[in-house]
């Protein structure tokens, strides 16, 4: 059974979702990917929720671009935890997405991430996070990603800090 439900408006936005999708595999964290549009088919979008809910499920990450009002339409359906990801697009430099689910109105809550790989890969991070409230070998193994992290900056900065003087 999977806890997390990842939500994308389009095969499109695929692209973004590789290393997100990597770091919750890396933590054995079973997951549910989904493509639903909260415009052109938002009866499978309300399929998904309610069963993902009849699941057991946790958290639900929603993925798009444009006007972006897959996560809002999704919040309003569950009370479990929305993680929203607003996609870059040429038009409007992703502004209208990042508007769309940061300035939800008061009541029905979405959490937003930054923009693209970036903010999905936090979106899984902080899903991860979430579940670990209720879970220590989650939690440890948090712990440990955010040393091997530190470690990975030290490595760098080992090997390719310069001293320059004229």
């Amino acid at each position: 059974m999977s806890q997390v439900l990842i939500i994308l408006g389009s095969s499109s936005d695929l692209t973004i979702t590789e290393k997100g999708l990597g770091v919750l595999k890396k933590f054995c964290q079973p997951f549910s990917l989904r493509i639903a549009s909260a415009h052109r088919s938002p009866d499978h979008v309300h399929a998904i929720v309610k069963n993902f809910e009849k699941e057991g499920g946790q958290i639900v990450i929603c993925v798009a671009g444009k006007s972006a009002h897959l996560a809002g339409v999704v919040a309003s359906m569950t009370t479990k935890p929305v993680l929203a990801v607003p996609v870059f697009s040429q038009a409007t430099a992703g502004f209208d997405a990042l508007l769309s689910m940061s300035q939800m109105p008061a009541g029905i809550p979405v959490a937003t991430m930054g923009f693209g790989d970036a903010g999905f890969t936090n979106a899984c991070l902080t899903a991860l996070q979430i579940l670990a409230l209720n879970k220590k070998d989650l939690s440890t193994k948090l712990d440990h990603y955010r040393k091997e992290q530190a470690e990975k900056v030290m490595k760098d900065d080992e090997s390719h800090s310069i001293i320059w003087q004229p």
